[in-house]
Order: C-alpha cells, then structure tokens, then sequence
C-alpha cells in the first residue's frame, strides 16, 4: 500500500515548507522525484492523483506548497518570487537526498506551468537530478506577455505596477489582485474559464485564496527560463506540450524544444493549457512515468 505522509521541510528565513511524502511499496532505497506547481498553485490543484500514479510506479514521491500558499510558511501570503521558489525547491531536493527510503543518485524533477520552467532553469544550474520533465512549461514570460496583454492595455498595466512599487516605497504593503477572475473589471491573472474552473476546483477549506501580489505578475513578465534551455543537457529533459496553450503559449514551448541539447523527448498532447490533468491526464501522466522509469530505474529492476 502507498502511504502519504504530512512532512515539513526546513528553508530559508526560518519558513517551513509544506509537503506529501508518498511512499511505494516495498523496500529501498528507491528512485525519487520531486515535485511542485505552477504559477499560484497549491498541491490540492490536482497533483496528488499523479504524485500517486508515480510512487504506483516504485517511486519516492515529494509534493510541496510553494512558501506563502497552501499550509506552506511565509508571511506575505500570495507573493511569488520566482528565484526563492527556485531555491526552496533546491531545498526540497536536498531533504528528499537525505531520507534512508531515497537513493539520492536517482532523483527526478517533475514541474508545471511556472514550475515547469523552475524545473529547467534548477536542472540546468544543479546537477544532482537525473533527468527533468517539464509540463507545459513557462518558457518565456516577456513572450507570453505580449500574447495575453495587448498593446492597448499595456500602459495601463506598467502605470499600476510603478503605482505598486512607490506605494511600496512609502511603506504600503503589495497591491493584489485576483489570479482567476471573469469580470473584466476585476485585475486578474487569468479570465478564460479553463483557469477559472482549474483554480476554483474543490479543495480543503481555508486551503487557498484566489488571491495573489500585483508584484507577482511583474516578476513573472521578467521570468524567463528560455535562457537556461540549452544548458539543461546532459541532464535528460521531457518537455509535454499542449498544441492549443495559450498561456504558456504552445509555439514558444517548441521553439525551446529546439534550443534544448540531447537527450531531449518531445510529447505533444491535444488541447490547452489545463488537458494534462483532465481528459490528457493518461498520456501526460504515461509520459512522465515511462521518462522517469528509463532515467531513474536500475537496469536489472
């Protein structure tokens, strides 16, 4: 039987990390992977049922919350700063090296969306992973900017982030806004109703606010892990593509597939941006299970 236990890992600033540990059947040391979520995701967003599918599979299975979502630690909660998640989930990493079920020199990385492209920029400046897979990953932020903002609206969005930092300045806390909201009055991440429905998915109670910093927003316009795609080899790297994502935006993944040095694996899945963990959740799901077992399995097991 797979067991799940509530775990809390140590990271910078005295903050306490949130996470699911999942045990396979079995003795080890076994394989590992180690997981995380995209942009203002929380581990209820659906990440259990595939961390489970992975440790079904032999596989020590770490999810955490990034720090100020979920039960995760920090004190500016909804604020995403794309370098401290990097480094906590380099954190992550190092405690998952040092449970007696791991053996530390085979640990993967498996990351979505914003995550997925922390997951190409942590593969391509640390080398303990064995391999990467990369889930309709944020490739380029600059670039998805100008898709999902367009020129007319853009002074407007630059007046409130400069509104922002000088409010900062004189001491006010972080503007906010909504990460999932239709109404075109309301600033918003996100307004299509795939995220929508994805973001407002039933889940624990208190667990997650539909909340996150202006700032935040900023920071993810200025991410741009396209930079660091080359330079993931020889860590083996999966990049799962969904031909209709407009929000990581499907022609940029592929470019940066592309730019990605061997060895590389390409799998395009049908749909947006959401189908890897709805009706495409199987073939995302057999992707990075079959990558995984290549990369982290014995040869003889």
């Amino acid at each position: 039987m797979i067991s799940r236990l509530d775990i809390e890992i140590p990271a910078d600033g005295g903050t306490e990390l949130a996470a699911w540990l999942f045990l396979p059947r079995g003795r080890g040391p076994h394989p590992a992977i180690t997981m995380a979520h995209g942009y203002a995701g929380t581990r209820e967003h659906g990440l259990e049922r595939l961390a489970r599918a992975f440790a079904s599979a032999g596989f020590v299975v770490l999810v955490h919350d990034h720090r100020n979502f979920g039960t995760s630690g920090g004190l500016l909660r909804g604020d995403i700063d794309t370098w401290q998640q990097i480094a906590d989930w380099r954190r992550a990493l190092s405690y998952l090296e040092a449970r007696p079920e791991v053996d530390p020199k085979r640990i993967g990385l498996w990351g979505t969306s914003y995550a997925g492209g922390h997951a190409i920029v942590l593969g391509a400046m640390d080398r303990r992973p064995a391999c990467i897979v990369a889930k309709v990953p944020t490739i380029n932020g600059y670039e998805q900017g100008l898709r999902r903002v367009s020129p007319d609206a853009l002074p407007a969005l630059e007046d409130a982030f400069n509104a922002d930092e000088r409010a900062q300045q004189r001491g006010e806390a972080p503007r906010r806004q909504a990460v999932v909201s239709p109404d075109s009055s309301v600033p918003a991440a996100y307004r299509s109703q795939e995220a929508i429905d994805f973001y407002l998915q039933p889940m624990s109670a208190g667990y997650w606010n539909n909340e996150v910093t202006l700032r935040s927003t900023r920071a993810a316009r200025m991410n741009e892990p396209s930079n660091w795609t080359s330079r993931v080899s020889p860590t083996p790297l999966l990049l799962v593509v969904a031909r209709e994502d407009k929000i990581t935006v499907t022609d940029v993944a592929l470019a940066a597939y592309e730019r990605a040095l061997e060895p590389k694996r390409l799998v395009l899945i049908p749909g947006g941006h959401f189908t890897p963990y709805l009706d495409q959740f199987p073939v995302a799901e057999a992707a990075a299970t079959g990558w995984f077992c290549e990369h982290l399995t014995m040869p003889d097991a």
